[in-house]
């Protein structure tokens, strides 16, 4: 079950992730920290910011998004400098790219394929998705 993070734990991950992400994202994940969501033809399940506030949310977040971008960086194929922030259950990843000359992610959100390695956009911002 999703619910509210803190501000500071999404300023920790931009942190760690090197790069700020949009403030649609930003502003529904401090809402609901995870959850479910639709794109595409697929639901999709979002990666929690971590959260280490009390046991059970550091519990609940331990497969954040960065743990969860180390492991698809693993992969054959995915996205170069993108980052997961969601998974369809199959191998799958929604996924934001780097703004080119730029120190934050684009508001558009993509479907990462694991068997072919496309990229395919499913939106042109993360609030279309909420």
């Amino acid at each position: 079950m999703p619910f509210p993070v803190d501000i500071e734990y999404v300023k920790r991950t931009k942190a760690k992730l090197g790069r700020k992400v949009p403030l649609g994202y930003v502003a529904r994940i401090c809402n609901n920290n995870g959850g479910e969501l639709r794109a595409g033809p697929d639901h999709w399940n979002l990666y929690p910011i971590f959260d280490e506030s009390d046991k059970k949310r550091l519990k609940r977040t331990c497969n954040d998004i960065v743990r969860e971008t180390k492991a698809a960086k693993e992969w054959p194929d995915f996205a170069e400098n993108a980052v997961a922030i969601a998974s369809n259950g199959g191998g799958d990843q929604l996924i934001l790219l780097p703004e080119p000359l730029s120190d934050r992610f684009a508001d558009a959100v993509y479907w990462w394929d694991h068997e072919t390695g496309e990229v395919e956009k499913v939106a042109d911002d993360f609030a279309e998705l909420i």
